[in-house]
């Protein structure tokens, strides 16, 4: 099996992409009550905070800072993909299985950046909440409700406009997605 080398910075910020396996699939935001459950639970038995995050469809961006001496993001990653998965299986979503048993619904692996200072920070967040534009899903950054754009915005970091209708940052296009 190939050992994927991952940065392991204790008490770090990092970037994630994390994907379903089915591309087309519109299960994050068809399900968006069960995934808001999957990460609360698992806040509450393994804690971290949200710095920023953007549920798409088939993917979703995160920035998550860890406690003093954690290194276990992998480890909630699963707990997270696990919860969902269990939560759509109890609620009759049809799922396909692997010969291991296994639900095919997430890809195996995930992205991520560990953030090494405020302005990647910064990019990091701009890019996440530019997403829902990039992908052709709205015209503008407020009109996606699974955002924390919005919690942005009322405590005063963005303007209620920012990314609007047409507004591309070429900065923010060159990386978060594999």
């Amino acid at each position: 099996m190939v050992q994927y080398r991952r940065n392991r910075l204790p008490g770090g910020t990092y970037f994630f992409t994390v994907t379903l396996r089915d591309r087309c699939s519109g299960l994050l935001v068809e399900h968006i009550d069960n995934l808001r459950v999957a990460f609360r639970e698992t806040r509450r038995q393994y804690p971290f905070v949200i710095e920023a995050v953007v549920i798409l469809p088939d993917h979703l961006h995160s920035i998550w800072s860890l406690p003093s001496g954690d290194v276990n993001y992998s480890g909630r990653w699963q707990v997270i993909k696990s919860r969902f998965t269990r939560a759509l299986v109890k609620a009759g979503v049809n799922l396909t299985q692997n010969s291991k048993g296994e639900f095919n619904l997430w890809q195996r692996r995930f992205w991520e950046h560990t953030i090494r200072d405020e302005m990647d920070f910064n990019r990091h967040v701009d890019y996440i909440h530019f997403n829902p534009v990039k992908h052709g899903l709205v015209g503008r950054v407020r009109d996606w409700p699974h955002s924390s754009f919005h919690q942005y915005v009322r405590n005063g970091t963005y303007p209620l406009n920012w990314g609007g209708e047409g507004m591309v940052d070429n900065d923010t296009a060159d990386y978060g997605e594999p």
